[in-house]
């Protein structure tokens, strides 16, 4: 794999295929729900507009307005007018657009007729926080006057500097957008051709946008068959064997990192366990870090309920206490007790994943207990203008100032299928209706499409509701109940 190939990989059809649909979770800087919104608006499908999309998302750029201009100067190259014509002499390849932070000094020098040195003090002053110096003060009277001298209008010298001035939002330059834009391109070639060892490795990376969970689900998206931890499987970080992914030691909570690296080495010498007794004689590991394994099913190969074993733990961990970890000439007897046949349902075992994992290995929607809509992500286009339904699961939101200094938030769900989707809450909705973290949602709004790209303005949004754990009694539902109440 040659990743420094990169014209090779600029120019093969199935990334850009991927980039223009916005496909691209785990791929560096071009996976977060704007990003990817940004990219399906632009159908950007080419190192050029990928090296303007990195710098037109920061803040400077999309909070003044040009991200939107530049949206809709991209699909319409031949409607629009320039504000002067020095724009469309310096500014062409972005559409009369100040983009970057070097164009900044191309207008401030060009249009004002600041002195070169000048432009770059004030495109530094611009992309930091030394607005309320001198300098600034002496530069923007400096930069009004000369426009006064060349004839501008005054509404015309107020447009450009409020465009300039937006670049104190912190706005890329340009080099740095274009190697960003190459580190994107190579992420996305990887996750194409590798989907599910680029995605094992975005796991492995501990970094990203989204929670380890989001990453998990697109790895199963893949094709990907998503297994618990196993003593017999599992290593300290996640590994793929064909299209198994075994979870990694180091996602479970509370567990020793020593107690899954001694496993792994252990496992790596003299071959796979046999039971929870032979691991034991084997491996030293504490009582509790070896519950915790049981919890999460590590042990189910030996077709034994985790009651059983958690019972059974009991007596081997007392009578052979003083052997673990050392080879056994004889095999030591264990007393043997019956217990009830005592059942587990998936509901316990999800909860247990949320509890030792942070999210449960199922469909989310499968701990609901009332009934969802049916409508998904993918026929949203077909009720556009309508008001509509759905059952989403929150994945972030990002919440934001209007110009009125009120608050509101845009929303990132997935829907039934896993496809993601996004909903836009205004200041009154964002303020009845809030969201109260992790957990499946009821989402009622109206379709609205943008450049293509559908979503939903809510109207009202509440927590859909769980189930109560089945079949289960006495102390272990009260302990349910409780995690339930974390979770929401």
């Amino acid at each position: 794999v040659d990743v420094h190939d990169v014209k090779r990989i600029t120019s093969d059809p199935k990334v850009k295929k991927h980039l223009a649909e916005g496909s691209c979770i785990g791929c560096f800087y071009i996976e977060s729900p704007a990003m990817r919104g940004l990219l399906h608006k632009l159908q950007c499908d080419n190192y050029k507009h990928l090296v303007a999309a990195s710098s037109i998302i920061r803040p400077g750029v999309a909070k003044s307005g040009m991200m939107r201009a530049y949206i809709e100067r991209t699909h319409a190259p031949e409607g629009f007018d320039y504000v002067h014509p020095v724009f469309e002499q310096h500014l062409q390849e972005t559409y009369g657009i100040m983009v970057y932070q070097e164009d900044v000094m191309k207008i401030v020098h060009h249009f004002a007729g600041l002195d070169l040195d000048e432009s770059d003090v004030l495109r530094r002053i611009m992309s930091g926080k030394r607005k309320e110096g001198d300098t600034f003060t002496y530069l923007r009277d400096k930069y009004f006057r000369n426009c006064a001298k060349r004839g501008y209008a005054r509404e015309l010298a107020e447009e450009v500097w409020r465009q300039i001035e937006s670049f104190s939002g912190y706005s890329f330059c340009k080099a740095h957008s274009a190697s960003f834009a190459v580190e994107s391109f190579q992420s996305l070639y990887l996750k194409v051709y590798y989907p599910l060892e680029f995605m094992v490795g975005v796991i492995n990376n501990f970094g990203g946008f989204y929670r380890t969970e989001l990453y998990v689900h697109e790895a199963r998206q893949l094709g990907g068959n998503i297994h618990a931890p196993c003593v017999n499987h599992s290593r300290l970080l996640t590994h793929l064997y064909g299209e198994d992914i075994y979870l990694g030691f180091i996602h479970l909570k509370s567990l020793q990192r020593e107690a899954g690296q001694a496993i792994e080495k252990e496992r790596e010498r003299n071959g796979a366990f046999s039971s929870l007794a032979h691991f034991l004689q084997r491996v030293d590991i504490g009582k509790e870090d070896t519950r915790i394994l049981i919890r999460i099913g590590a042990f189910r190969f030996t077709k034994k309920t985790k009651c059983k074993l958690l019972w059974e733990l009991e007596g081997i961990f007392t009578s052979q206490r003083a052997l673990r970890g050392q080879p056994l000439l004889f095999q030591s007897p264990t007393e043997r007790y019956e217990l009830p046949n005592v059942t587990q349902n998936a509901y316990e075992v999800a909860m247990d994943e949320i509890e030792l994992l942070g999210f449960p290995l199922c469909s989310p929607f499968e701990l609901v207990s009332e009934k969802m809509p049916d409508l998904g992500a993918d026929r949203l286009e077909f009720h556009l203008g309508k008001r509509v339904r759905m059952a989403g699961y929150f994945v972030t939101t990002k919440p934001v100032r209007t110009v009125n200094g009120k608050r509101m938030s845009f929303g990132c769900w997935l829907d039934r299928a896993g496809a993601f989707f996004d909903t836009v809450h205004f200041p009154e909705v964002h303020r009845r209706y809030p969201i109260r973290g992790l957990g499946c949602y009821l989402i009622e709004g109206k379709v609205v499409e943008d450049f293509g790209l559908y979503s939903i303005e809510v109207n009202y949004v509440r927590p859909l509701a769980r189930e109560k754990g089945g079949k289960v009694k006495g102390k272990r539902q009260s302990r349910l109940k409780e995690k339930v109440e974390r979770v929401k």
